[in-house]
């Protein structure tokens, strides 16, 4: 999942009033630590965080799998509390805003599907995940609406089988990927967590 603040660009400025822009990066801060926090509930434990890229959010859900692999009840299950995640970091949002009297809004991109995890470098080395993959999930942030989620079909396909509503966005150009038929995701009414059948296919 790639969540980015697009209109942080515009809301960043360095005067000497915001004290040549740190009180943007400050608040920028706390955005981001609210988000962190989300990730210590029970419900998405499953969720880590790769990392920050500038104003966009970079998580992943499921990485921790033993050599025997995944099952696709567990595959669904991943996707449906990484979009439940996603719609909270949203929420998280929302009550920032209202705070803060801003009017920042989150554009989501979401993909699932193997990846390649480690560590690499000699210095400051960082934890990162690879592959068509993440590229694709990117791209689904990048090409997305503001204010909403954007799948690829085969995740909007997992979502539809999870409960959520999925509308056809159309057509996309994806750089390096050609044309791809996307979807934009709508809530649903009762969480991921709260489906049994899915929960204890974790267990």
């Amino acid at each position: 999942m790639f969540a980015s603040i697009p209109n942080f660009k515009e809301f960043y400025t360095e005067t000497d009033v915001n004290n040549e822009g740190l009180e943007c990066l400050r608040l920028l801060n706390e955005i981001i630590a609210d988000f962190d926090e989300l990730l210590s509930k029970p419900k998405y434990s499953c969720v880590e965080k790769i990392k920050t890229i500038g104003s966009t959010y970079m998580s992943a859900a499921g990485l921790k799998q033993p050599e025997s692999g995944v099952s696709t009840k567990q595959s669904l299950y991943y996707v449906g509390v990484l979009t439940e995640f996603a719609m909270a970091l949203q929420d998280k949002l929302e009550q920032l805003n209202k705070q803060a009297f801003n009017d920042f809004k989150l554009r989501i991109g979401i993909n699932h599907g193997p990846v390649v995890a480690g560590v690499i470098g000699a210095r400051k080395p960082q934890y990162d995940i690879w592959g068509n993959t993440v590229n694709v999930a990117s791209r689904m942030d990048t090409t997305g609406m503001i204010g909403e989620i954007q799948v690829t079909e085969e995740t909007a396909n997992v979502l539809s089988e999870l409960g959520y509503t999925c509308e056809t966005r159309g057509i996309i150009a994806v750089k390096g990927k050609g044309k791809l038929k996307t979807y934009i995701v709508r809530r649903m009414s009762r969480s991921i967590s709260q489906s049994t059948n899915l929960s204890s296919a974790v267990s």
